[in-house]
C-alpha cells in the first residue's frame, strides 16, 4: 500500500508503481481518506453504522452544526459553525473524544470549553443519528474499528504487508495511529518527508511523528535525499542557511 495526501499525487504514484511493478495493480495506492472510505464500506457495521453511511462536506456540517446552535438557544455570534467546527476537527485529529473533551474542561473549570463539550457531544449524537461521518471521522472511525476487532486489523495487515507513506511531515496523530496499526505486525514501513517542509500545523501535522521516527520503528534505516533537482545552489545555501537556526529539526 501507498498512501498520499492528495488525489492528484496519488494519480501520479499510482502510474509510477504499474511502470514499476509487474502486478502493480494489487498495490492500494489512495489518500488515507480514500483507504478509510474503502475500509468502512466494508466493515463499519461492527461500529453501529450502515455501510451506506453519508460523508458529511463542509456545507452538510455547517448546516447541521447551524441546526444544533439552534436546537440548544446558543448566541450564534460567539459559537460560530465554522469555529466550532474547527475545534472540534482539531480534538478528533488528536483522537479526543467528546466525552474526553468534556472531561477536560470541566477539570480546568472552563464554563466555555463545557459548553463546547455539549455542543461536540450533540454533533456526535447527530451525525450517528443520521448514518453520517465527516471527514475526520473517517480516519477515526477506522482507528476505532481496527482498536475494537483484532481480527479485522489482522486481515489488513496481512493485505498491506509493505507501507509507504509519503509526505510524512504532514501526517497528524490519528494518520499516525493508523498507520502505526496496519505496520505493527511485519514492520515493513517506509515513509518520505523533510521536517523542514511542515508547515500545516494550523491543519493538525504533527512533526513529532518524524522527528520521533527511529524510537518508535527501532531498526529503521534512515537514507537522505540530498540532490535537489528544484533549486539552484544559490537558492539552496540562502534556505539552508535560515533553516539551520530552526530547532527541532534533523540535520
Amino acid at each position: 500500500m501507498a498512501i498520499t495526501f492528495t488525489n492528484k499525487a496519488a494519480g501520479e504514484m499510482r502510474e509510477r508503481v504499474n511502470d514499476l511493478a509487474e502486478h502493480g495493480d494489487s498495490v492500494w495506492v489512495s489518500t488515507f481518506h480514500s483507504l478509510c472510505v474503502r475500509i468502512l464500506r466494508r466493515f463499519i457495521e461492527n461500529l453501529g453504522y450502515t455501510t451506506s453511511f453519508s460523508i458529511y462536506d463542509a456545507d452538510d456540517q455547517r448546516a447541521l452544526m447551524k441546526q444544533i446552535i439552534k436546537l440548544m438557544n446558543l448566541d450564534s455570534k460567539q459559537y460560530r459553525e465554522r469555529g466550532v467546527l474547527g475545534i472540534i476537527s482539531s480534538a478528533k485529529n488528536e483522537m479526543i473524544t467528546a466525552a474526553e473533551f468534556m472531561d477536560t474542561a470541566k477539570s480546568a473549570g472552563d464554563l466555555r470549553g463545557q459548553r463546547l463539550g455539549e455542543i461536540y457531544i450533540e454533533y456526535e449524537k447527530q451525525l450517528k443519528k443520521n448514518n453520517a461521518l465527516d471527514f475526520d471521522d473517517l480516519l477515526v472511525k477506522t482507528v476505532e474499528l481496527f482498536e475494537k476487532r483484532e481480527e479485522i486489523l489482522a486481515y489488513y495487515q496481512d493485505r498491506f504487508r509493505y507501507i509507504m507513506v509519503d509526505e510524512y511531515q504532514d501526517t497528524n496523530t490519528v494518520q499516525f495511529k493508523l498507520v502505526s496499526l496496519l505496520a505493527a505486525r511485519y514492520r515493513n514501513i517506509c515513509v518520505v518527508g523533510d521536517d523542514d517542509q511542515s508547515i500545516y500545523r494550523f491543519r493538525g501535522a504533527n512533526i513529532r511523528n518524524i522527528l520521533s521516527f527511529e524510537k518508535t520503528f527501532t531498526g529503521a534505516r534512515v537514507i537522505k535525499l540530498e540532490q535537489n533537482y528544484r533549486s539552484t545552489k544559490t537558492i539552496l545555501d540562502a534556505a539552508n542557511g535560515v533553516i539551520r537556526y530552526n530547532t527541532g529539526r534533523k540535520d
